[in-house]
């Protein structure tokens, strides 16, 4: 995936300016597609030339105008077309496994403030997924009534909310068996 598929992803949601999608880009795309504000800028300035995106003049009070995205036809036929096509499923590069192996070869309980670091951290992002599922996606007790048609854009995005909460569960389910072997490993020394 390239950040402009991310970035029509995004404005196909909500159009926004510049600023609006490197805060989306923080707060949940970020979490599966990272980018810096001046990757984004530097994107959507050539996917506008390029006629990906369409961008207009907002005024604002008391503030700079500011420049609002929305996709063109080309973007969308772009956005289309990627969507199509084969992906190969990922390979994961993860430094604190290779670390945790070699280990073998050192102190395995000199990683184990490292892997409560990296623990303490997938907590907190398991607690911002939750929390946002909680106010995104609030499930009402006993609900059984039709809402409607079903809406493709919500049930989408939640379940790759989804995903990342199981991500994040197995995650710290790994973590407490690597610690827990750590500990066990340094207490047999």
């Amino acid at each position: 995936m390239a950040i402009e598929h991310a970035i029509l992803v995004s404005l196909l949601e909500k159009p926004g300016s510049g600023y609006e999608l490197a805060r989306r880009f923080e707060r949940s795309i970020g979490y599966f597609w990272t980018a810096s504000h001046q990757q984004i800028y530097r994107v959507l300035k050539r996917m506008e030339s390029d006629g990906w995106v369409d961008v207009r003049d907002v005024p604002q009070q008391g503030r700079p105008d500011k420049k609002e995205y929305t996709v063109a036809d080309l973007g969308q036929a772009v956005l289309s077309s990627w969507i199509h096509e084969p992906i190969e499923p990922e390979s994961i590069r993860h430094d604190l496994a290779v670390k945790i192996r070699g280990a073998a070869f050192d102190d395995p309980a000199a990683l184990i403030q490292e892997v409560e670091r990296h623990r303490r951290a997938h907590t907190e992002r398991l607690a911002h997924y939750l929390a946002g599922e909680e106010r995104d996606f609030p499930r009402e007790e006993g609900a059984t009534a039709d809402f409607g048609p079903p809406d493709a854009g919500r049930e989408l995005q939640h379940v790759v909310l989804r995903g990342g909460i199981a991500y994040e569960r197995m995650t710290l389910a790994w973590l407490d068996d690597v610690l827990a072997t750590l500990h066990r490993l340094a207490a047999a020394r």
